[in-house]
């Protein structure tokens, strides 16, 4: 692990450029099962997705590459010290989140995350 600021991280992205970052978050989708239990630390863009079916709204955050043609995201779950929603980012808010990833099923399918993340403030 490699302390940077407050809290042991495993893969940095915020320190890489943004086509390696990319390409990192691309490799967690490809290989999940590599990166599972790592703490990971990435900025990018909040996106939200909220299920019409079952009310459930997902966060994610987006990297995009150098040339902002290709974005590639990962979902995070802030942690319990947070308040849903006052607490939460808003749509295309710069964020910078770190959480452990995890892989987690729902209605049969698999889907990775962070899992009880914090965020941390851009700088």
């Amino acid at each position: 692990l490699r302390r940077n600021g407050a809290h042991d991280v495993d893969v940095d992205l915020t320190v890489l450029s943004s086509t390696m970052a990319y390409s990192e978050v691309y490799n967690m989708m490809y290989v999940p099962q590599d990166y599972i239990g790592k703490t990971i630390r990435m900025r990018g863009t909040c996106s939200v997705y909220e299920n019409e079916e079952n009310g459930q709204v997902y966060y994610a955050c987006i990297i995009q590459d150098a040339t902002a043609c290709c974005a590639q995201g990962i979902e995070f779950a802030l942690d319990d010290s947070y308040s849903y929603p006052d607490d939460y980012p808003g749509m295309g808010e710069d964020i910078t989140v770190v959480g452990t990833f995890e892989i987690y099923a729902e209605d049969g399918s698999l889907y990775s995350r962070l899992k009880m993340s914090h965020m941390e403030p851009n700088g």
